[in-house]
């Protein structure tokens, strides 16, 4: 499949033009050095084995992506915390991974970021969201489609994915976790 474009099962990494801030709180381009650093882990054990599971809205293949050498692709990216485990697809697969990431402050742990999904969200029209947060919530979901109004309460809401949604976004969405255990509408979940 040389040539083409291929999205990493499970995962979410910066955008090309994301920035996030280090450790010292400077700005630099983390979606830049993510891909820079991929480019250096896939140079060193060529070729690229992925099995596709599926096509995204943009017919890009996701799939699961090993080197020659038996490593995942996926599972390396956020164990050195230049990706994030995706909930949403992967289900917590790389939960493991980022918690230690997370725990050693190894790439974007180091720092500040907004999760790559909410990143998307804010630059889709090019202009940031009002009540848009700075850093990352780990049970932030941001889909294209939901909006602030009207309030829903849980019974309005058909999905997990919209339920996480609300509370990361919409300055009311927290009263949808009402034991305020991080987990919205759990009956969706």
């Amino acid at each position: 499949m040389a040539g083409q474009r291929i999205r990493f099962n499970g995962i979410d990494a910066p955008e090309s033009r994301q920035h996030c801030d280090d450790a010292k709180g400077f700005d630099y381009p983390c979606g830049r050095r993510a891909a820079q650093a991929l480019d250096k882990f896939l140079a060193a054990s060529r070729p690229l084995h992925c099995s596709f599971v599926d096509r995204d809205r943009y017919g890009r293949l996701v799939g699961n992506c090993d080197r020659a050498d038996g490593r995942s692709v996926q599972r390396w990216l956020v164990e050195q915390g230049l990706a994030l485990d995706w909930p949403l697809y992967s289900h917590g697969a790389y939960a493991g991974q980022q918690a230690k990431a997370e725990a050693a402050k190894l790439g974007l742990w180091a720092g500040t970021f907004q999760a790559p999904w909410v990143w998307r969200l804010a630059h889709a029209d090019n202009r940031p969201l009002s009540n848009q947060p700075l850093g990352f919530n780990r049970h932030q979901v941001a889909q294209s489609g939901y909006s602030c109004e009207p309030r829903r309460t849980c019974s309005q809401i058909s999905s997990c994915d919209e339920a996480s949604w609300y509370p990361a976004n919409c300055s009311w969405g927290r009263k949808l976790d009402r034991d305020k255990d991080g987990i919205a509408c759990e009956s969706q979940c």
